[in-house]
């Protein structure tokens, strides 16, 4: 399988770093596959950092990157919303830098006040008050359209599993009665972006990912080999007992590395 692979799609939270902490082999792996011409792209999603931020967070690391190897949950929701709306659109957005940064960046007006906008979008947002909760509750309930950058209910820290983008999104889904269009990972238009800024197909493409539920389904879904590592949320035996597992079950990047050099031989 992996002879045949020409480009790899890494999840970062659990695969490439938990918190500020590096997970082993990263920038190893990542030689390797530009060495046999393999192209690679981070594929988060996490919403929060614009790609600057996520390079330079991994820069401390010691992994080498640039801004266009970067693909984030806000990219991929900003892309999004311009294809839907192509004659432009007011957001009432909660979130971080990341969501903020992609959704400007592709000419989308931001507003404060949730009742003039178009849409509510919503990624992770680490400090958000009950108040703006509230104003995109009613904003919803009215009829504005709901939209959230990514499903995962939690967000590997540190200190643990916290709060992520979906625990935020069931808030809003339980209070208002709707649910919203999700644009992150499981769903495929996030990978078919991702192929489509690398040029490969979905049999030719690897999906390397901590989270079933996300990372691993939705690209068996499109036809893409897995690779599953132990590194983030979901744990051995719950890869194994699924009913669609991944191709591959690996302790880490490292053994994928190994794996990498055994197929090319």
């Amino acid at each position: 399988m992996l002879r045949g692979v020409r480009a790899v799609l890494l999840d970062m939270d659990g695969v490439v770093y938990v918190g500020d902490r590096p997970l082993p082999g990263v920038q190893e792996l990542l030689e390797y596959l530009e060495t046999t011409d393999r192209n690679w792209l981070f594929v988060t999603n996490n919403s929060s950092r614009t790609p600057a931020q996520f390079v330079e967070k991994i820069g401390r690391m010691g992994i080498c990157a640039d801004e266009e190897h970067i693909l984030s949950s806000a990219l991929a929701t900003a892309s999004w919303l311009t294809e839907q709306y192509p004659d432009g659109i007011r957001a009432f957005m909660i979130g971080e830098d990341g969501l903020r940064w992609a959704l400007e960046r592709e000419g989308i007006t931001l507003v404060e006040e949730a009742q003039a906008a178009d849409v509510v979008v919503s990624g992770i947002d680490f400090s958000v008050r009950y108040e703006r909760l509230a104003d995109a509750t009613l904003a919803i309930r009215a009829g504005i359209r709901f939209v959230g950058t990514n499903s995962d209910t939690s967000f590997p820290s540190e200190r643990g599993q916290i709060p992520g983008t979906g625990a935020l999104l069931a808030l809003l889904e339980a209070a208002s009665g709707v649910k919203p269009t999700v644009i992150g990972k499981p769903n495929a238009g996030m990978f078919e972006q991702a192929m489509r800024k690398l040029g490969t197909t979905a049999a030719t493409t690897l999906m390397v990912g901590d989270r079933y539920e996300t990372d691993i389904v939705g690209a068996i879904e499109l036809g893409m080999p897995t690779a599953a590592v132990l590194t983030g949320i979901t744990t051995e035996e719950e890869f194994r007992t699924v009913a669609a597992p991944p191709a591959l079950i690996l302790p880490g990047l490292p053994e994928l590395l190994d794996a990498f050099r055994q197929a090319d031989r």
